[in-house]
């Protein structure tokens, strides 16, 4: 049996596909934060990204949406370290940290399905900033809870 590429690969080390292929499709970095001014803790709200596609999870526009005038960040290498935004669940801050992929991944699984039966995603929880009137009414969590 051979070990998977995530386990034996430093995420410096992957190719763009295992990069890539990291990402679970949760959705929720799509998610809008908001920081405390004071304490500069990120929460996370429901709201999402516009071009967020709030049943599958997926950019409706992936390759383009660094184009597409939502603040999307491209997530590199070596700028890992300052994505301390991602969720706890995030295949990449795990990795980063030196920690495992949750069960329910779909690179050990094989599909999302098991993911949003867990509640892993953000799958028709969402809404959209076009619909808030207060944002603080849409704090989901605190990422360290």
């Amino acid at each position: 049996m051979t070990t998977p590429f995530w386990e034996n690969t430093s995420l410096d080390s992957m190719t763009e596909e295992q990069w890539e292929s990291l990402c679970d499709g949760c959705g929720k970095c799509c998610l809008h934060k908001l920081m405390d001014e004071d304490s500069d803790e990120v929460y996370y709200t429901n709201v999402a990204c516009s071009w967020l596609n709030s049943k599958t999870c997926s950019c409706k526009d992936y390759l383009n949406r660094f184009e597409s005038g939502e603040e999307c960040l491209k997530l590199t290498r070596d700028k890992i370290d300052e994505f301390h935004w991602l969720p706890d669940t995030c295949a990449y801050r795990l990795l980063a940290e030196g920690k495992t992929l949750p069960e329910w991944h779909p690179l050990i699984t094989g599909s999302k399905s098991e993911m949003h039966a867990a509640g892993e995603s953000v799958r028709n929880k969402v809404v959209y900033e076009i619909d808030v009137v207060d944002w603080e009414d849409h704090i989901q969590n605190h990422p360290n809870r």
